[in-house]
C-alpha cells in the first residue's frame, strides 16, 4: 500500500503564518511524529524572494510595493522573486525526499497532469536550465516551484495561477526572467466557470499520485495538535 500524504486545506493564510506552520510541521516530520503532509492554501498579496534573488528584481522598491498592499518577505527556498495572492493555488508538500532535482520534476509532472484535466497543454522546461523551473503553457509561465530541504525533509513548494490578478507580476522581474509572460488557468481556458475548489482537488490528487502517495484529507487542527507545541529550533 502507498504511504499516506496528509492533505490539508486551511484557506487563505498570511505568508508569515504559513511559513511558521511549515517549519513546525517539518520538525515533526523529521522526528517521524507526522507522516508526509501537503498544505494547500492561498495567500494574501506578498512578494517572496528566494535564495537566488538578485538586486533589481523588485525595481519599484519595497516601500512602493507596500503602498500597493503587497508585503515583501525573504525566504530560504530555491528560486528567485515571485508573487502570491488570492486566486493562486499554493501547495507546500512537507515530506521526505532522496533526490531534490527528481522531486522538483515530479512536482512539475503532477501540475502538468492536473492542467491537462482542465484542457490546458502545459510542460516543464527541464532542458532550458534551472531558471526555467516550473510549468509553462507555450512560452507563458503558469506555475512556479521553489523548495528547501533540511535533514531530508522538504519545505515550500509550488504556486499555480488559477484565477488570480496577474498585474503584480508585471511590477517585478518574476522568477528572475526579464520579460517573461505570466498566465493563469482562467486566462488559458477563457472559462468563466473556473473554480478554485475543484481545481485544488485535481492538483492534490495528481501531485499525490506523482509522488506515489495516497492522499488523506485532514484538518488543520489535527496537524497542529501534532506540530503546534514543537520548538522551531531544530535540535
Amino acid at each position: 500500500m502507498k504511504p499516506e500524504l496528509w492533505v490539508c486545506h486551511p484557506g487563505t493564510v498570511d505568508y508569515r503564518s504559513a511559513l511558521a506552520l511549515q517549519e513546525r510541521v517539518r520538525i515533526a516530520r523529521q522526528r517521524d511524529e507526522l507522516p508526509d503532509v501537503m498544505l494547500m492554501l492561498e495567500h494574501w498579496p506578498v512578494y517572496t524572494c528566494g535564495r537566488r534573488s538578485a538586486a533589481g528584481e523588485l525595481p519599484m522598491g519595497e516601500d512602493w510595493y507596500a503602498m500597493q498592499g503587497i508585503e515583501t518577505v525573504e525566504t530560504d527556498r530555491g528560486g528567485k522573486v515571485t508573487y502570491h495572492g488570492p486566486g493562486q493555488l499554493v501547495g507546500y508538500p512537507i515530506l521526505r525526499v532522496d533526490d531534490v532535482l527528481e522531486y522538483v520534476r515530479t512536482l512539475e509532472g503532477g501540475l502538468v497532469a492536473a492542467l491537462a484535466e482542465e484542457g490546458v497543454a502545459a510542460r516543464g522546461r527541464t532542458d532550458d536550465g534551472r531558471d526555467f523551473t516550473g510549468v509553462w503553457v507555450g512560452e507563458r509561465k503558469i506555475a512556479s516551484i521553489g523548495v528547501h530541504v533540511s535533514r531530508g525533509v522538504t519545505m515550500h513548494g509550488f504556486a499555480i495561477n488559477v484565477e488570480n490578478y496577474l498585474q503584480p507580476f508585471s511590477w517585478i522581474v518574476p522568477c528572475g526572467l526579464d520579460g517573461v509572460r505570466m498566465t493563469s488557468l482562467l486566462r488559458e481556458t477563457g472559462r468563466s466557470d473556473t473554480r478554485m475548489r475543484c481545481f485544488r482537488k485535481r492538483v492534490a490528487f495528481q501531485v499525490a499520485e506523482a509522488l506515489g502517495r495516497r492522499q488523506r484529507l485532514v484538518s488543520l487542527d489535527r496537524i497542529e495538535s501534532r506540530a503546534g507545541a514543537l520548538q522551531l529550533t531544530v535540535p
